[in-house]
């Protein structure tokens, strides 16, 4: 007899996180890294990969990201705070490209939403 599908192991929705870590004291870099495979793990996600600005210019980090969530279909991507996109324009605009490949945009913190994209009902 087979066993009962709830005895084996499945794995959650695969999600890449993102983080803007300028001028950030190595401590801190670390505790955000730490933070995010936490909130992965309480909400039963998968973190497919963590994709980290280190300097001014975020362009590098941010196009794997879309790359990687174009490739493999991911469910959304994980960030600290809205603020990890950018400034306000930035951000708005990083939004819009994330929206586009179907992925959900997923907030740590702030918001007081979980998910903040259309693809998803709002709380």
């Amino acid at each position: 007899m087979e066993s009962l599908t709830e005895q084996h192991e499945v794995s959650g929705p695969v999600v890449y996180g993102y983080l803007r870590l300028p001028n950030l004291p190595a401590a801190k870099q670390h505790a955000l890294t730490t933070a995010m495979n936490h909130y992965c793990a309480d909400h039963e996600l998968v973190l497919g990969g963590l994709f980290r600005e280190i300097s001014a210019t975020p362009e590098a980090a941010f196009a794997g990201l879309l790359q990687a969530l174009r490739a493999h279909r991911s469910y959304g991507v994980v960030v600290p705070a809205a603020n990890h996109l950018g400034t306000k324009d930035i951000a708005a605009a990083r939004r819009r490209l994330i929206d586009a490949t179907g992925a959900r945009l997923l907030l740590m913190v702030g918001e007081r939403q979980l998910v903040v994209t259309d693809h998803a009902p709002r709380r």
